[in-house]
């Protein structure tokens, strides 16, 4: 017996993708346009697809690996984020990041194993610095309020083992160059990444081993004995699939009603000047996040053609459809605005070159949608707004679970509930979005 699954639909994320816009010409890979047959078909290119298809290639290195890609490789939200690879608590829907101390010390384990493997792969493909370093993170605010937010924040590291250090406000202005922080907590074991440079290399060190196609979104999959996933031009017969989607898997019809999908939106400025860069001072490279999870994640960094730029990141919408809207663009544009005023008054210059979108999927319960969906179908889904780590540490744990069935990590990792069911619409949409106005209102100054 056979079942086919139609894809429904095909996510937009709006604006382009800066990280790769940045980046020199990337050399593509080819549309699938010939049917073919495989031992695993992965579904999706960012973090978890990557992960995946690593993973597979150590576990079971004669198998033929394929990875189907709907758009360019890091022009979805694999290239869209932050760039933090964060190894600490990062649990959103808490006020400082912090989630109960059992399950936090299972996370930071999980999380570090996750980054070490990136790690390997940034090692084995000789990614420079400027794509992935271990730099660890800082958490800063510049309120009382925020400042209260570190403070706890502390203590629950207290209670997990983990060491910190205190920046005061003259440290933040060594930093960033910036008088807007006002106190800084710093952690050692976070990394950060040019995110689409990462994809991009991650890809080109596997290409050898696993046959990529660019531009060949799925269109229908039919399970049975050898499951044939098909595209616009040609077909897949595999026996194994990987969904690496994260809330595009809702549009396979998986998880119905169990995921939300929140945008994030972030603007990136234009090449600074060697006068700017001056006037600004502080370090080159660093990363900044908000006390308050609702706050403005902020980004100096260096590009790969020497050049220096600022991210500022916040705002957050609900947006079940997939597709976030221009007003929702707009607004992001005018607080990104104001928050890159607030922090940067002595660079009153400077536009923004770039502003675009990207999809988180979150759960109620902060839980992946993972494991085997149908037969020798596995979901590596839902990484609740850390897909960089979390999405790693899913695509290693689908291909360990598809091929081993178990293993130790694995038998951590899969210690979570299923997603909780959502509310029904309209009230859950209303009820997010005005939760999320509220809490920036709150978030104040840290915006």
């Amino acid at each position: 017996m056979t079942i086919k699954i139609g894809v429904k639909r095909l996510p937009k994320d709006p604006g382009p993708s800066a990280w790769n816009k940045i980046l020199a010409d990337a050399p593509s890979y080819p549309e699938l346009s010939a049917d073919c047959t495989a031992d695993w078909v992965i579904i999706g290119g960012g973090f978890a697809g990557l992960a995946a298809a690593r993973r597979l290639t150590q576990l079971v290195p004669d198998d033929k690996v394929v990875l189907l890609e709907a758009i360019r490789l890091a022009d979805g939200p694999a290239g869209r984020n932050s760039g933090f690879m964060i190894d600490l608590p990062h649990e959103l829907n808490s006020k400082s990041y912090a989630g109960g101390k059992e399950s936090d010390l299972q996370q930071i384990k999980l999380n570090r194993e996750a980054i070490k493997f990136a790690a390997e792969m940034a090692e084995e493909f000789e990614m420079p610095s400027s794509v992935f370093s271990y730099s660890g993170k800082v958490t800063a605010a510049s309120t009382a309020k925020g400042i209260k937010h570190l403070d706890n924040y502390s203590v629950h590291l207290e209670s997990l083992g983990e060491n910190y250090k205190w920046l005061d406000s003259s440290d933040m202005k060594s930093k960033t160059g910036s008088e807007f922080y006002q106190r800084g907590l710093y952690t050692s074991g976070a990394a950060m990444i040019q995110p689409a440079a990462f994809v991009r290399m991650a890809a080109q060190g596997l290409a050898d081993k696993v046959s990529f196609h660019e531009n060949s979104p799925v269109t229908n999959i039919v399970l049975g004995d050898e499951h044939i996933v098909e595209t616009p031009k040609a077909k897949v017969r595999a026996k194994n699939i990987i969904l690496a989607v994260n809330g595009h898997i809702q549009s396979f019809g998986f998880f119905e009603k169990r995921l939300l999908h929140v945008f994030t939106y972030a603007s990136l400025t234009r090449a600074l000047t060697e006068n700017e860069v001056k006037t600004l001072g502080g370090e080159q490279n660093w990363g900044i996040l908000p006390a308050d999870p609702m706050g403005t994640t902020v980004r100096r960094f260096v590009g790969a053609s020497g050049e220096s730029r600022i991210l500022i990141r916040n705002h957050a919408t609900l947006n079940q459809s997939l597709e976030a809207s221009s007003s929702n663009m707009k607004r992001a544009a005018a607080m990104q605005d104001v928050s890159f005023e607030d922090r940067f008054p002595n660079l009153p210059s400077v536009e923004m070159e770039y502003r675009w979108g990207g999809r988180l999927c979150l759960s109620l319960n902060s839980v992946p949608a993972f494991g085997e969906v149908e037969k020798r179908v596995w979901s590596a889904c839902c990484q609740n707004g850390l897909g960089t780590v979390k999405g790693t540490l899913s695509g290693m744990m689908a291909a360990e679970q598809a091929v081993l069935g178990r293993s130790p990590l694995l038998d951590e990792f899969k210690q979570h509930q299923e997603p909780r069911l959502l509310p029904p619409e309209p009230f859950l949409s209303f009820g997010a979005n005005a939760t999320m106005r509220w809490k920036e209102w709150l978030a104040g100054k840290e915006i």
